[in-house]
């Protein structure tokens, strides 16, 4: 293999294009922080790396790491956002803007809690039946917005929006009325049990074995995709619906099933949240996860292997912009705004800007 090969095979030119529109997004971020700061290389690099651990040198001769908290934190949002990502990728490839990834989660955390908390039989059971009701709570969810685009003609994007409304009042009425801890603060579910949580790979953070969760859902993706006959409906029903339907594919199984296999990806992540993250359920979650989800699939392209990269780099540019914003005069919306530049430039490197020669 030549070196121009190889460096095609590392790097094709479109993922060159797109770290090219990253870095001159980070480069207006520089400016746009230069209007608003005093120190605004200072805040610049904070940003960027804010969330980096850093090993130090105690006075007893020790060395100890410090900032191990705010990487774990980066860890564990990079699962959370590559399944919310990925939940948001498959029904776009079938040309389905469903946007009902928040309700799917909050169910799927919800399922997930209700096994955990009721089971009582074998303890290394616990986890696997309360990760299965969490993606089926979800994938059920995601499957009625299908159903209602297939057999109703009603719009998506409205029934799946209208459906995490519904599914949110769902998950705060069981918290309130049938899961409260009655010696909780605040209206929470009561901690689940050992056997039905993760422990932490790092102490006083949320990373745990679900690190592993986020490869294999995008391998599992891509090969669901690339290598079997539903993967070949949803891509072209997605990419000539018409053809599709010409052709006597199952156009509407596709549309069913990339809405509902995108919703047990999200309960997979309401169900990381619940028994990874927090360990026990309060009346609201982070609110707007799913539609983060939807930056994500964005800035990856919706191609399955970019997003835990693309997981990875928004997660990191929040932590960074929460450091930032302790540490400087900056606020932390600013890395908001960056986080849209980024996204924005990396679409707009995909715009057809000249026509190809016939």
């Amino acid at each position: 293999m030549t070196l121009a090969a190889m460096s095609t095979f590392l790097a094709p030119p479109g993922a060159r294009r797109a770290l090219a529109a990253v870095g001159v997004a980070l480069l207006a971020g520089l400016l746009l922080i230069a209007c608003v700061s005093d120190e605004p290389l200072r805040a610049w690099l904070i940003l960027l790396t804010g969330p980096l651990p850093e090993l130090r040198l105690a006075a007893d001769g020790s060395w100890h790491w410090r900032r191990l908290v705010r990487f774990g934190t980066v860890l564990q949002d990079t699962v959370t956002l590559s399944l919310l990502g990925l939940a948001v990728l498959i029904p776009f490839r079938a040309r389905q803007f469903a946007l009902g990834a928040d309700g799917q989660l909050f169910l799927g955390a919800l399922g997930g809690a209700l096994v955990g908390l009721a089971w009582s039989g074998p303890g290394w059971m616990a986890l696997p039946l309360a990760a299965m009701a969490a993606m089926l709570a979800g994938g059920l969810w995601g499957a009625a917005t299908g159903i209602l685009k297939w057999r109703c003609g009603a719009n998506e994007m409205v029934v799946s929006l209208m459906l995490n409304l519904v599914a949110i009042e769902i998950y705060r009425l069981a918290i309130m009325t049938w899961l409260r801890d009655p010696g909780a603060g605040f209206p929470a579910t009561p901690f689940l049990p050992p056997q039905a949580s993760f422990a932490p790979l790092i102490a006083n953070t949320g990373v745990s074995a679900m690190l592993a969760a986020a490869p294999l859902a995008v391998l599992a993706v891509a090969l669901l995709l690339g290598r079997t006959t539903l993967g070949y409906e949803i891509r072209v029903t997605g990419a000539a619906p018409g053809f599709a339907a010409t052709a006597g594919l199952p156009v509407g199984r596709a549309m069913i099933l990339s809405m509902a296999l995108g919703g047990v990806l999200a309960g997979l992540a309401g169900f990381h949240i619940g028994h990874a993250v927090l360990g026990r359920l309060p009346v609201d979650l982070a609110p707007g996860l799913g539609f983060e989800g939807l930056l994500v699939a964005l800035l990856a392209r919706h191609q399955p292997r970019a997003i835990i990269g693309a997981a990875f780099f928004y997660a990191w540019l929040r932590a960074g912009g929460q450091a930032m914003e302790r540490s400087t005069d900056v606020a932390r919306e600013i890395a908001l705004v960056l986080q849209a530049l980024v996204i924005v430039l990396v679409m707009a490197e995909r715009w057809p800007w000249r026509k190809e020669s016939a």
